[in-house]
């Protein structure tokens, strides 16, 4: 299949399960409930707007090739660095050098994606953030709350950084021979991710009666989860023309991306909770901040960038 057919495939799936699951909750919202007044379309209407401008940004990153992606995958590493440090208390005026050399290390680590420099980026960002980071506290004498200010530095790094990096970093991979089938593969793994986002709110909304984890996420239920995941998982295995692994393999990689992506929302979801915050920003209309979107993409990405290495090497070997 060619780069361009394969990006039309997966943003004509993900554009009819966004009419799907927009009109689930448009449905939803109007419908009244026992001794209640009609929500309106408010919230739902601009989670799908923003919903809709998100693909169309991925799909033209997609489209525009390599490079594109990697310095779009940046920026959104950057914001929700900025997102995840502020809301920690971690900020310029307090801590110059510290949000300096957090930055310093989101850009070198996608630099050694573009460069191609696969040992360095597997290993700039554990040993920078658990050995030079408290070094250079120590060095400087910024050593006042030590713990707590550096620790959550290095989940800042872990997170955002180091675990977003790993979507660009699928071409490191070389699956397939070229720069195309990476193209395909970074796309693969954002829609299947995003459908069961996506998914998982609209099943939610419409048949959502079993709270998941009230004290992490009053708002995901059992029905959501279930119904949603099924949904990507469906979808991710019946995309697997567009991969370079049969159906059984893109199936097994499917169900590993949301599995990850689910216990990467309710990870920073319980982070939040500990932070006392509802949302990491207020960027994106209906969904909160970049890092709110992105948390699922954040964990899946390494999960699959390792499974899809493993299976490459023992196919090879």
């Amino acid at each position: 299949m060619g780069t361009r057919q394969g990006i039309y495939l997966l943003a004509g799936l993900a554009g009819a399960l966004l009419v799907a699951a927009s009109a689930i909750a448009a449905l939803h919202s109007w419908r009244r409930s026992e001794g209640s007044e009609p929500t309106g379309p408010g919230e739902h209407a601009k989670r799908t707007a923003s919903a809709w401008v998100m693909a169309s940004g991925a799909v033209a990153a997609l489209l525009a090739g390599r490079m594109a992606i990697i310095a779009v995958a940046g920026l959104v590493s950057c914001v929700a660095l900025f997102e995840f440090l502020g809301q920690c208390g971690i900020r310029w005026r307090e801590h110059r050098c510290l949000v300096s050399a957090c930055f310093a290390l989101a850009v070198t680590q996608y630099g050694l994606v573009a460069a191609d420099r696969t040992g360095l980026f597997l290993t700039l960002v554990p040993l920078a953030a658990f050995l030079a980071l408290p070094a250079l506290a120590v060095l400087l004498g910024d050593t006042k709350d030590i713990l707590r200010t550096y620790g959550r530095a290095q989940w800042g790094l872990r997170i955002p950084v180091y675990g977003m990096s790993h979507l660009p970093a699928i071409f490191l991979l070389h699956l397939g021979g070229s720069n195309e089938a990476g193209v395909l593969l970074v796309g693969y793994v954002v829609v299947v991710a995003q459908i069961s986002d996506t998914m998982q709110y609209a099943f939610g909304k419409a048949f959502g009666r079993t709270l998941m984890s009230p004290a992490i996420s009053p708002k995901k239920t059992v029905e959501g989860l279930v119904g949603g995941g099924l949904t990507a998982i469906l979808a991710g295995s019946a995309l697997w023309p567009a991969t370079p692994f049969d159906l059984p393999q893109a199936a097994a990689l499917s169900t590993a991306i949301v599995a990850s992506g689910i216990l990467g929302g309710l990870v920073l979801s319980a982070i939040k909770r500990d932070l006392g915050i509802k949302d990491w920003g207020r960027l994106i209309p209906g969904h909160g901040g970049v890092l709110d979107r992105a948390d699922s993409i954040c964990f899946a990405a390494p999960v699959f960038f390792h499974l899809a290495r493993w299976i490459s090497a023992s196919a090879a070997g």
